[in-house]
């Protein structure tokens, strides 16, 4: 399973990107709503590629077909290696066939079953969003969701890749790796608490401190 950081942040991205395990970004209205509001949208999405290279995720605003596809054409005209996610409406799948058709990978985003993932699949996205975390908000299994989908991508062998999104906690992120999720995308905070562990904290610190009493006694 690949890691995606989850993020507008471009010092959290840059943080990510130096530990070496991330493949990709994903960025969304609401992330960018919380970065600086003078940033330069457009050159802001453009260092977070320059930053982690592989996947990155830019989402359209629209909510007709027509307005995604223009967004979606002036998207790429600045940034041609973008994924273009779209949500996961009526009009949202019209635009993600007719960009399928044209060979732009697109992201549909805002899945909460597997029967969504499913129908998007099928209107042909590169990738379904599975949002579990917001289902574990409304006392749903979030995994569950992301199980199901990858059971069905097992049985019949779709091609599309599924995202586990929305990702809360360590758990959330060990369970969708476990349910079959091809990618996590993870906000940097939970990729540095699912790096932590006491054992490994206690282990560093006994063989610092026996390397410390050997090269006093060798210099005593």
């Amino acid at each position: 399973m690949q890691l995606y950081v989850d993020s507008a942040n471009l010092a959290d991205i840059r943080a990510a990107a130096a530990l070496g395990c991330i493949s990709g970004v994903t960025t969304n209205p609401s992330l960018l709503a919380k970065e600086d509001p003078s940033l330069d949208v457009k050159a802001l999405l453009l260092d977070i590629h320059r930053t982690v290279g592989g996947h990155t995720s830019v989402e359209v605003v629209s909510t007709d077909s027509d307005g995604m596809l223009r967004e979606a054409d002036e998207i790429l005209q600045w940034f041609p290696e973008a994924t273009i996610k779209i949500p996961f409406i009526p009009a949202g799948l019209t635009a993600v066939r007719k960009l399928a058709d044209q060979g732009i990978p697109t992201n549909v985003t805002l899945l909460f079953t597997a029967n969504q993932a499913l129908i998007a699949a099928n209107a042909g996205a590169t990738y379904v969003s599975v949002f579990l975390g917001r289902l574990d908000d409304i006392s749903t299994d979030g995994v569950q969701a992301v199980r199901d989908t990858a059971e069905i991508w097992d049985t019949h062998g779709m091609e599309s890749l599924i995202i586990a999104a929305s990702i809360r906690n360590p758990l959330h992120l060990l369970e969708c790796a476990r349910a079959g999720a091809h990618i996590a995308t993870v906000p940097y905070k939970v990729l540095l608490q699912s790096m932590k562990h006491p054992l490994t904290d206690a282990g560093l610190e006994a063989f610092l401190n026996d390397y410390k009493a050997m090269v006093a006694k060798k210099g005593s």
